[in-house]
């Protein structure tokens, strides 16, 4: 397997003593695998047999890097004295050293220096580019990528950089094709091996990433990654003793890492730990405050835990927004209820079991404002201050102050992510969907999450061009099929279009994968199969949805309006009509329900 570093080996004017020549052979191929001890071992050995600390330094610096040594790989890099040959290879590795300890400003000047000795160096762009994305200038990220792949068509390393930008922007089915191409060069790299069966497991293709992560136990026993896809997909079938046997297998490695966190907290929840997923849940909301789905795992852990003080103290503010989930409203209120309090309870159980679908609203921070004002003031740049600096004021309906901090935040990052989607959220909320659509379409080019193609489909509706979204939303369920959100948008676009046997089908789909029990799901397919020719199916979906929540209005609709296609129980058609009406007030659909009842047919 060759990444670039055994070329520095056979750079021009390299000279070694005789007796080093094959430690410093032994050193490259052990980094070339990844095995930074036995690489630090050789280099030792190089140096006792006569090689020169300027010959050995890159090395040593990447042989410790790969140990997470990066104090001790500074001794050897810092000084910046590299053999004849080696200066970019040298160079190259103290820019890495000098982004993964957060010295961006730094990184850049030791990379401009190894570009100096080698501009067509694939490895060193791979490094430029992950210095921009870290850098907010993701746009241009891609670029790097792209020239990587240009002086280095089989290295792969570019080759797995760029696979990793394309599954961030185009999704995983676009990703697999180019981590199998690296593959075809280096069939046991951990690092290739890892990325190619995540994306086989969120392309639903759990056989094939079962014997990938089983290749890459045998190659390296311990490998944390391994062993948590493989907990991943056991809690996709619902084995979730399996999985946690799985996920220990990681020990520590996993313990910080988002996705580790995610896992164990959904884990320990459905194994009935839910004090354990509270603490779980509880440090990943601290980093992701802005995740809807985080915040709700959370919310269910504390009702399951009977910590209703700390759930209403939580989320109380949240559920008074005209916005809050349907299913928190039935926790706060289901909360309520178990203190006795059902004057508090009513309301939001009314407000749950209407299951309408909210407008999208900003995020509220809970910081005060002159606590965010001058922490962005301090840090302009910053993602942790703009954003949450910029949602607060869209929240006070302060337009034009949101305006100039997403502005501030874009000039100074003008190919990040994050700047172009806080300025499509400004946009959007002061009223401008062209304007919103405009910068969303820009971010989506380096990432694109799903709450990202919600805000996009809500710009094209008010931009009065809903229509547009169709194909997006059928694209992005290709490159994402794991997306109940993405699923979602597709159905009820496809429904917009009268494609009703389209939208039953994804909304059949949802339901198979852990949606029996979303009460406005099973409304919606209702009447998809009703709008498909199927009554009876529609009658008995109904009828399911009704079980789980019979405050509902919307449920009580879709039970009605089948009953009424069938010419059913009349009596108790329009009993539920009338139930629905007084609940939600008056729409057509409850209005052809009722003709056909007065009609007969």
């Amino acid at each position: 397997m060759l990444t670039g570093l055994t070329l520095a080996l056979a750079a021009p004017g390299l000279a070694l003593p005789g007796a080093a020549e094959a430690p410093m052979k032994a050193a490259y191929a052990a980094l070339a695998h990844g095995d930074g001890i036995a690489a630090e071992a050789e280099l030792e050995k190089a140096q006792t047999a006569g090689a020169s600390r300027e010959d050995v330094a890159a090395a040593m610096g990447e042989a410790l890097l790969a140990q997470g040594e990066n104090a001790r790989a500074r001794e050897w890099l810092g000084p910046g004295q590299f053999a004849k040959g080696q200066e970019a290879f040298g160079w190259r590795t103290l820019g890495r050293l000098e982004r993964l300890d957060g010295n961006l400003p730094a990184a850049g000047q030791a990379l401009d220096r190894a570009l100096s000795f080698a501009p067509k160096d694939a490895l060193l762009w791979v490094e430029i580019g992950r210095l921009r994305y870290a850098g907010g200038e993701q746009l241009q990220a891609i670029d790097a990528s792209l020239k990587a792949l240009e002086y280095g068509p089989d290295n792969i390393r570019a080759l797995e950089f760029r696979a990793q930008l394309v599954r961030d922007a185009q999704g995983w089915e676009a990703a697999l094709p180019i981590y199998e191409r690296a593959l075809e060069r280096a069939p046991d790299d951990l690092s290739l091996l890892g990325g190619y069966a995540a994306c086989l497991g969120e392309l639903g293709r759990g056989s094939e990433m079962l014997t990938v992560t089983r290749h890459m136990i045998e190659l390296a026993p311990k490998h944390p990654y391994a062993w948590f896809l493989q907990a991943t997909l056991a809690a996709r079938v619902g084995d979730v003793d399996l999985a946690r046997k799985l996920l220990a297998h990681t020990g520590t490695a996993m313990r910080d890492d988002p996705a580790g966190m995610l896992l164990s907290g959904v884990l320990e929840l459905e194994a009935g730990n839910a004090n354990i997923a509270v603490g779980q849940f509880e440090r990943l909301s601290d980093r992701q405050a802005a995740n809807p789905r985080v915040q709700l795992l959370l919310a269910r852990a504390l009702y399951e835990a009977g910590q209703y003080d700390e759930l209403l103290r939580r989320f109380g503010g949240y559920a008074a927004r005209a916005d809050a989930p349907a299913y928190l409203l039935t926790l706060l209120g289901r909360a309520y209820e178990d203190l006795g309090n059902r004057a508090a309870a009513a309301p939001l159980l009314d407000r749950a079991s209407a299951a309408t679908v909210p407008a999208l609203m900003p995020i509220p921070e809970g910081a005060p404002s002159g606590v965010l004002a001058g922490r962005f003031g301090d840090d302009p740049g910053s993602p942790g201050s703009a954003v949450p600096y910029a949602r607060a004021l869209l929240g006070a309906g302060n337009f034009a102050a949101a305006r100039q901090v997403a502005e501030r935040f874009l000039s100074l990052h003008p190919g990040s992510a994050d700047a172009l989607a806080l300025a499509g959220d400004v946009e959007l909320a002061a009223g401008n969907p062209g304007g919103a659509l405009s910068h969303y379409i820009d971010s989506a080019q380096v990432r694109f999450p799903d709450n990202l193609l919600l805000r996009m489909g809500e710009a094209f509706d008010r931009a009065g061009r809903g229509g547009e979204m169709q194909p997006i939303a059928a694209r992005y369920l290709t490159g994402w099929p794991g997306s109940r959100l993405a699923a979602r948008l597709a159905a009820g676009h496809s429904a917009g279009l009268g494609d009703w046997h389209t939208a039953r089908l994804l909304l059949e789909s949802l339901r198979l994968r852990g949606g029996d029990g979303d009460v406005r799901l099973l409304a919606d397919l209702s009447l998809a199969q009703l709008r498909d020719g199927d009554a009876e199916a529609a009658l008995a979906t109904a009828q399911t949805a009704y079980a789980l929540m019979p405050s509902s209005g919307v449920v009580a609709q879709a039970w009605g309006m089948a009953l009424a296609q069938l010419g059913r129980e009349p009596a108790l058609a329009r009993q539920l009509l009338t139930k629905a009406r007084r609940i939600g007030g008056d729409n057509p659909l409850l209005v052809e329900a009722r003709h056909k009842l007065d009609s007969g047919s």
